[in-house]
């Protein structure tokens, strides 16, 4: 695909954001790029776990203005509707664990796509910004909805309102990111955990992300009942009878899926 290299190593797929001249900055032709590859790893049974990230210095600098300016251009509440939104749809609806590999730089719609993703690994040098209000713009791609929810309304208002850079050790210590590594290590880094969530049983790993995922919205009785709900799914699996087999051998669990 262009501006975008999908590579699956054992469970892991790494999809990576290839314009590090424009700081991985997002055209349609990425936004298209970026929705089929999502499709594409939810359909490969082969794919277990999801490595987001970019090429070069940054991790992705959010839509790429100069595309804004040619003529007969989308609107922008069109442009929103028609990719950004069934983007960060894709992945949240993914039932496989997406890890961001945040190496530099994660700006407007690039933040959102870090927000979007189900754990955050940041470089030392990275950065998030939501630099939307620098252009006259609000913030968009889910990143009103998730960033209140990921690290509180409070300090969601300052970054949105203010449009100041949370630097990757801040991030962590407000609990946006698991971790920040060295430069060079981040991928690896991001890769390794998404090889432990690959090993994972996959139905309840995607059981565990949904519930996750509607514990946002759900009261705590519906939340209890859902748990009730999906433990009686996942209870019922292959892969469960593996788990209790592995543990009374004390061997490592084989998971199939099954």
């Amino acid at each position: 695909m262009a501006n975008l290299r999908i590579e699956t190593v054992d469970d892991v797929a790494t999809i990576t954001l290839d314009r590090p001249d424009a700081l991985n900055s997002l055209t349609v032709e990425l936004k298209e790029a970026l929705i089929a590859a999502f499709v594409a790893v939810d359909a490969d049974p082969a794919v277990r776990a999801v490595v987001l990230t970019g090429a070069g210095r940054a991790f992705c600098a959010g839509q790429d203005l100069r595309e804004r300016l040619v003529p007969d251009v989308a609107p922008l509440a069109d442009e929103i509707r028609l990719r950004y939104n069934p983007l960060i749809r894709a992945m949240r609806s993914l039932p496989k664990p997406i890890v961001a590999a945040v190496n530099g730089i994660a700006a407007g719609a690039g933040a959102s796509l870090a927000f979007a993703c189900d754990v955050r690994i940041a470089a030392e040098g990275a950065s998030f910004l939501l630099a939307f209000g620098r252009v006259g713009l609000v913030p968009d791609s889910g990143a009103t909805w998730l960033l209140p929810r990921l690290i509180g309304g409070a300090k969601a208002a300052e970054l949105a309102l203010l449009g100041e850079p949370l630097s990757a050790a801040d991030a962590e210590r407000i609990g946006l990111v698991a971790r920040v590594v060295p430069a060079e290590r981040v991928v690896v880094e991001a890769q390794a955990v998404a090889g432990r969530l690959a090993a994972g049983a996959p139905r309840a790993v995607a059981l565990t992300k949904e519930l996750l995922e509607r514990s946002w919205t759900n009261s705590f009785h519906d939340q209890l009942e859902l748990e009730a709900d999906f433990q009686g799914v996942a209870g019922a699996t292959a892969d469960h009878a593996e788990g209790i087999a592995a543990f009374l051998k004390k061997r490592p669990p084989r998971f199939t899926g099954e």
